[in-house]
């Protein structure tokens, strides 16, 4: 290890920057955010500074070369200078007096480096690279910036709120932490990252006599969309709910890229639907959601699209409601969206298409939709599982009215890197997609828009 990672304490303590520039602003704002007492040294100083120092009584600029007397009482210095004389300067001054110093762009004269910071205080987290590739550090911390919800921070504070009345209660220290990371695996620490702070106060006092009293805590369950399938278009909550279940009922249509994000000793329990094959039953996977959280585990019921757009999510937030059990419905991006947007359709567009209707092909009585409501010249109509009566679909939609040459686009396994299209009219499109054994999962998207869109030669079956 060529560094030893450490966190100072710099509030109220001189430091020194020398340099007047852009990177030296950067590097100002940085310990000013720390709330150290910043002196800036430079015979030429950019307006950015002098903004910000006309701003900040904590900020002290003087417009001169360095000198070696500047680092006296100073604990931590900066060359950020484009002048590598001066920079060197620095560096030999910071070492003479003791202290520590970072110098821009060169490792071999730093005595500290300053790490990519995410910053969710009280809890901080630093990435460094040593030096040798700052640009990746970056990328690592813009990673880890996008799993951590930003009241992370407010749940540390809570936590460290209740501290002393947890050590009040729970006496060993084992105890203790094992308390806490059922905490954070509760409802309590969702609560907090949501801003349902007195519903959080409320459970954690629960869990907290649950605790005392040797009773189990209380599960949650989440029914989570998982996106039309590219694993980049999961949400950030719904990542984080994820990575933190205890159970993870999925189903087929789950990208399987994104069951690698849970936990490694999470339940995965499959409850997949498929026309004409062996599939779980609804009233089944209810009774699983129900039965898990009630054991008092944490359960995402992950679902392909949307939860609530043709995914028979309302049907397991009723069980949820009717066993009285705790839920948080986290939406996805539904198939429609998704498959559009990854092949340039818009859904609605202000000179052909006014009106956006989604419906499916599959109806639970074997009754079919309103054809007459779907053939509006102006209107977009997306289709999903339609593969199967897609030559139905095409053909009531030309007798309620709709022009046979209306364009209309099927999208094969939309979002992902099988993707694949079949444009064509309603009249000749069903013969194009089984030509080109188009499969589900598909969507069908009629109407105008359909003609519109980028072609993808590499994955696009055309006429």
């Amino acid at each position: 290890m060529d560094y030893f990672p450490l966190f100072a304490r710099i509030k109220n303590s001189p430091c020194l920057v020398a340099g007047g520039g852009s990177v030296a602003e950067r590097k100002v704002r940085q310990l000013l955010r720390a709330g150290a007492e910043v002196t800036v040294c430079a015979p030429d100083i950019k307006p950015g500074l002098r903004l910000l120092a006309a701003n900040n009584n904590r900020l002290h600029l003087c417009e001169r070369e360095f000198a070696a007397a500047d680092l006296d009482g100073a604990i931590f210095s900066i060359a950020a200078t484009n002048d590598d004389a001066v920079n060197r300067q620095v560096a030999a001054a910071a070492k003479t007096a003791g202290i520590l110093c970072n110098v821009v762009d060169n490792r071999e004269l730093s005595t500290a480096i300053l790490p990519a910071v995410v910053d969710r205080s009280p809890l901080i987290v630093a990435v460094s690279s040593s030096g040798e590739s700052p640009v990746l550090a970056t990328r690592i911390r813009q990673r880890i910036e996008k799993d951590l919800a930003p009241r992370t921070g407010e749940l540390a504070l809570f936590m460290g709120r209740l501290r002393d009345r947890v050590k009040s209660v729970i006496a060993h220290p084992d105890a203790r932490r094992n308390f806490w990371q059922s905490l954070l695996g509760s409802p309590v620490a969702q609560l907090i990252l949501d801003s349902r702070v007195a519903e959080a106060e409320a459970g954690f006092t629960e869990l907290l006599d649950r605790a005392q009293s040797g009773e189990e805590s209380s599960g949650m369950g989440f029914i989570v969309g998982a996106g039309p399938g590219d694993p980049e278009l999961l949400t950030l909550k719904a990542l984080r709910i994820i990575n933190s279940a205890d159970v993870i009922l999925y189903d087929r249509l789950i990208n399987k890229e994104i069951l690698s994000y849970a936990r490694k000793d999470a339940e995965f329990i499959y409850v997949g639907k498929q026309a004409g094959k062996p599939s779980t039953d609804q009233e089944d996977i209810n009774a699983l959601l129900v039965e898990h959280v009630r054991k008092g585990q944490r359960v995402c019921r992950l679902k392909g699209g949307d939860p609530f757009v043709f995914g028979r999510g309302g049907e397991e937030l009723e069980a949820l409601l009717a066993a009285g059990l705790p839920w948080q419905v986290i939406p996805g991006i539904t198939a429609a969206s998704g498959c559009a947007a990854t092949a340039g359709i818009p859904l609605t567009h202000r000179d052909t298409a006014r009106t956006l209707t989604y419906t499916t092909a599959h109806h639970r009585d074997d009754s079919e939709p309103d054809w007459s409501s779907l053939a509006g010249e102006q209107q977009t109509a997306v289709f999903y599982m339609p593969v199967k009566k897609l030559e139905q679909i095409c053909g009531s939609l030309i007798k309620a009215g709709r022009k046979a040459d209306c364009p209309a686009v099927i999208i094969e396994n939309g979002s992902t890197e099988q993707q694949r299209l079949v444009r064509g009219t309603l009249k000749d499109l069903p013969e194009l997609a089984r030509n080109a054994t188009i499969s589900s999962p598909a969507l069908l998207i009629v109407g105008n828009v359909a003609a519109r869109g980028l072609n993808q030669p590499s994955t696009e079956l055309s006429r």
